[in-house]
């Protein structure tokens, strides 16, 4: 599961720096642990925008009231890996 989580956060990753135009930063380089509101300075459209993305992509809901506490992408991560387990 480590290995999936990890395939996980670098394609979250590879995500939101084509979505949200981020410079200077590569999947491999992007913390996991940035808060995306305060230090990455995502608004609730852009999280609305990926979260489109990961639901197409892992083919899973995310309900609008979950984004408030998706707030990393480790979290992120780890709430993908819970909503494709929880459907086996």
């Amino acid at each position: 599961m480590s290995k999936d989580i990890s395939r996980t956060i670098t394609r979250i990753a590879e995500i939101l720096i084509n979505e949200l135009k981020l410079e200077d930063v590569t999947p491999e380089t992007f913390d996991p642990d940035l808060d995306l509101v305060d230090e990455v300075g995502i608004d609730s459209m852009d999280m609305a925008t990926v979260a489109l993305f990961l639901r197409d992509e892992y083919k899973i809901r995310i309900d609008e009231d979950d984004y408030p506490k998706l707030t990393t992408v480790r979290i992120i991560a780890r709430y993908i890996d819970e909503k494709l387990n929880s459907n086996e």
